[in-house]
């Protein structure tokens, strides 16, 4: 990646993004965020410039910068991909932790991030604009849609299929062949051994409705 990372989000996701950047020596111009508090701080010597919306800002992406969105809240997250698609036509860069595994004839879209000891096994797919935490797995021929979170730890195995928008606690285990649907929530450490429906919360081992 020849040009620097502006970074949405000044939180936890944003401090992770910073660290993968770095680690992968990857500049990174600066964080936008809508805490005002945060504003001119700095964040490891990277200053925090004004809001997600700043057009100074917004104008210099896909030009001079390149993108990264950072922020957990999936509605916030869709309204800034929104505003970069529609004010500047592009999609936001991946952010790969130098210590996860994607297999080569895996599939992965735009604005992922793919944290440490995470593995994406060959022909899974992911959309775009995932969190996949520290030590999750997406096995072979899984596949996950937009805006899905899956936790620590947490294994999605072969076959299975994730809904946009959904959340996979940590630990949480996604038997094979198993559908989970759209803006379901899994709870932690649950084993989830029937197809979820759209919507839905569960929890446990096995994982029942809530």
């Amino acid at each position: 990646m020849q040009n620097p990372v502006l970074i949405f989000g000044a939180g936890t996701l944003g401090k992770i993004a910073l660290d993968i950047f770095n680690r992968n020596n990857v500049l990174v111009y600066g964080f936008l965020d809508d805490n005002e508090k945060l504003h001119n701080t700095e964040i490891g010597e990277i200053v925090v410039l004004g809001e997600t919306d700043d057009d100074g800002f917004l104008k210099i992406i896909g030009q001079k910068t390149e993108s990264f969105v950072a922020i957990g809240n999936t509605k916030v997250k869709k309204k800034i991909v929104e505003i970069l698609n529609e004010r500047r036509h592009v999609m936001p860069v991946n952010a790969i932790h130098d210590r996860s595994v994607v297999a080569e004839n895996a599939s992965i879209g735009h604005g992922n991030m793919v944290m440490a000891n995470a593995t994406i096994n060959p022909f899974a797919k992911v959309g775009n604009h995932c969190i996949i935490q520290s030590g999750a797995v997406v096995d072979t021929e899984a596949t996950v849609a937009d805006y899905v979170t899956i936790g620590a730890g947490a294994m999605i195995n072969t076959g299975a299929n994730v809904g946009e928008g959904a959340f996979i606690g940590s630990g949480a285990i996604i038997v094979t062949g198993i559908k989970v649907g759209k803006n379901a929530r899994i709870g932690a450490g649950s084993v989830v051994i029937e197809n979820v429906p759209d919507g839905a919360t569960v929890f446990g081992n096995p994982a029942k409705k809530v």
